[in-house]
């Protein structure tokens, strides 16, 4: 069986349980739809590769040993922690104020019809604002260092091998997800594009979210 061949121990359990994981809503994926439904499916997948990149280079840190380190150095965690809930609260705040000047110009036919238009050009990365919420998200973070690593067993004698295997499966299923979600986000922006109100009201509630993980994030215990 290529699983035992690989140095991965309940394999199934993994699979199941990195797709209940990825379905989980959580900062990531509401930005990549956010993004596909402001701006269209090129941006919506720069957000999406921004995940991949991000989510990669946790996955080589963990196999690295960074995970037990996290484990040794409970402040360290809190750094990330504290850092990821203040970057979340600033694309919230960034999103309510440009949902905010997008309410004023409702009624305004020459104003831009995305949801996103009155948001500063300095935000307009989806890419690199993507891969920072990545990196800076602790549900991430702990998903790797306390469910990824319990998969391989410590006697199989390459273990790079087994890491590579079980990235791969998130990676793929982290990517079906996302285009899911980017071709939701062109059909929602279809819906925004002569309904200034929805628009508005739609920034608003990602805000809302947004505001809400970083608040969540904040006062979450390891």
């Amino acid at each position: 069986m290529m699983a035992g061949v690989l140095g991965i121990t309940d394999f199934w359990t993994y699979v199941l349980g990195t797709v209940a994981i990825v379905l989980l809503p959580g900062p990531n994926s509401l930005f990549v739809l956010s993004t596909a439904a402001q701006r269209g499916v090129a941006a919506g997948y720069r957000a999406a590769g921004g995940v991949f990149v991000g989510d990669g280079v946790l996955m080589f840190l963990s196999a690295a040993g960074v995970a037990s380190l996290v484990q040794a150095y409970p402040p360290f965690f809190l750094v990330i922690k504290y850092a990821g809930a203040a970057y979340l609260g600033y694309v919230g705040l960034t999103m309510l104020r440009g949902a905010w000047r997008r309410w004023r110009t409702r009624n305004d036919p020459a104003a831009p019809r995305l949801i996103d238009a009155a948001e500063p050009a300095a935000m307009r990365s989806p890419f690199r604002k993507a891969l920072v919420i990545s990196l800076l998200n602790p549900k991430a973070i702990l998903f790797f260092v306390s469910f990824f690593i319990q998969f391989v067993d410590p006697g199989y004698a390459w273990p790079a091998l087994s890491f590579l295997l079980l990235g791969l499966i998130a990676q793929v299923t982290s990517v079906l997800y996302l285009t899911a979600l980017i071709f939701t986000g062109t059909f929602l922006a279809a819906q925004f594009r002569r309904r200034h109100r929805l628009a508005a009201g739609a920034t608003t509630g990602v805000a809302a979210l947004f505001l809400g993980f970083s608040l969540k994030l904040a006062t979450a215990t390891a």
